[in-house]
């Protein structure tokens, strides 16, 4: 899969959970950059970016990432084994 196709899925995932239509997601992006990412948000982002990529994050994975852009790389990595 493409990362443009990628970075597509993760924003519409993005836009979803955090109900806000304008959000655009970039490599740098953290949690303090978004209104609303808590620690319950999170649950609730990692769990639907697992659904739409038929993947599966570790409870350490999921909890480890510090940028949209490490979430990216992992997501790319399991999506092409």
């Amino acid at each position: 899969m493409a990362e443009n196709d990628v970075v597509a899925r993760m924003n519409m995932v993005f836009r979803e959970v955090f109900d806000n239509p304008e959000i655009e997601i970039f490599d740098e992006m953290t949690s303090s950059d978004v209104v609303g990412w808590d620690s319950f948000s999170h649950i609730n982002l990692i769990t639907s970016l697992e659904i739409e990529f038929d993947i599966e994050f570790t409870q350490q994975e999921a909890f480890g990432f510090k940028t949209v852009g490490e979430l990216k790389l992992a997501i790319s990595k399991k999506i092409t084994g």
